[in-house]
């Protein structure tokens, strides 16, 4: 059964390539602060919006094996955190073409094996609201997974053997790919812009929170040795803020998903978890290393709290 599951874990990360957001590091998000969720609460209520609200990004965004799954090959959900801002913002249209494994390229050219266009070609004249997840594909996460995770039965080191892997040329080069997808983002948000309508608003979603402080927490949920997890929460910490630089400079709202997440990490118990662990559990259907339907749900209200403050991004 152990091997079953270590060959289903290989697996998983091989095909699946989504965007496996790996720290914790808190962001002040561009607009008005983000408000709390809890996982039993609808999303709230909001005064109608007119226009077109499209959605686009990566699986953070689409919300993977959560039911209900409406998009298979995208593993698109109807309750991630998009399809929840928009039943609260009550829009006239809503376009989500989210998809797993998306990267910063699938933005301009359809996606091989997932028959999803490019999800660009969402954004149309009469859009007037436009969220954005994506950049953490772009790193190469499913990789960095595979590389400083211990699926069992495999020994978890106490020492920082990823932080190593990825230094061993005497700089980061989690990093450099960090730097390297600055101006593929950039690239994104002024197409958006230029697609979009006149005075359209855009929202740069970062990643939620994944690697909290607990050392035996995170050992045994996500199988990360122990002087790894501040490596990787700093790696997500500067995706995040590199997130935010972009859309500072390129007329966009960031909003921070680690403030409505911090304390419900993958590595809390189970039951307090917005973040799935290496494995999951029948009874709340979610992927690995993932929202699960609370994250989401908490992802949502921080989308709202900037949409709904009427904050403008800075100029």
């Amino acid at each position: 059964m152990h091997s079953r599951n270590l060959s289903r874990t290989r697996w998983a990360l091989a095909a699946v390539g989504t965007a496996l957001a790996l720290g914790a590091g808190v962001v002040t998000p561009a607009s008005a602060a983000s408000a709390t969720s809890s996982p039993a609460a609808e999303a709230p209520a909001a005064p109608a919006a007119d226009g077109h609200y499209v959605a686009l990004g990566d699986s953070f965004t689409s919300g993977p094996r959560i039911p209900t799954v409406v998009n298979v090959k995208c593993q698109r959900s109807d309750v991630n955190y998009p399809s929840l801002t928009h039943k609260a913002l009550s829009a006239v249209d809503f376009t989500d073409v989210s998809c797993g494994a998306a990267k910063t390229d699938d933005m301009w050219e359809p996606q091989p094996g997932t028959d999803n266009p490019a999800q660009l070609t969402a954004v149309t004249p009469d859009t007037t609201l436009v969220t954005l997840g994506i950049g953490g594909n772009d790193i190469g996460f499913g990789g960095i997974i595979a590389r400083c995770t211990y699926a069992w039965p495999r020994p978890i080191p106490t020492d920082n053997p990823c932080q190593r892997y990825f230094e061993q040329s005497g700089s980061d080069e989690l990093q450099r790919r960090i730097d390297a997808t600055a101006p593929k983002v950039a690239d994104v948000l002024r197409a958006v812009h230029k697609r979009a309508a006149p005075g359209a608003r855009v929202v740069l979603v970062g990643y939620p929170s994944i690697i909290g402080p607990d050392v035996e927490g995170c050992r045994q949920s996500l199988r990360i040795a122990n002087g790894d997890q501040p490596y990787l929460r700093d790696t997500l910490h500067s995706l995040n803020a590199m997130l935010h630089r972009e859309a500072e400079m390129n007329n966009a709202l960031y909003v921070d998903t680690t403030a409505v997440t911090t304390g419900h990490d993958a590595c809390q118990p189970f039951e307090n978890r917005y973040v799935e662990g290496l494995y999951t559990r029948p009874e709340r259907p979610a992927l690995f290393v993932h929202p699960n339907a609370a994250g989401e749900r908490a992802m949502a209200d921080a989308v709202l709290g900037a949409v709904q403050s009427g904050a403008r991004p800075r100029h």
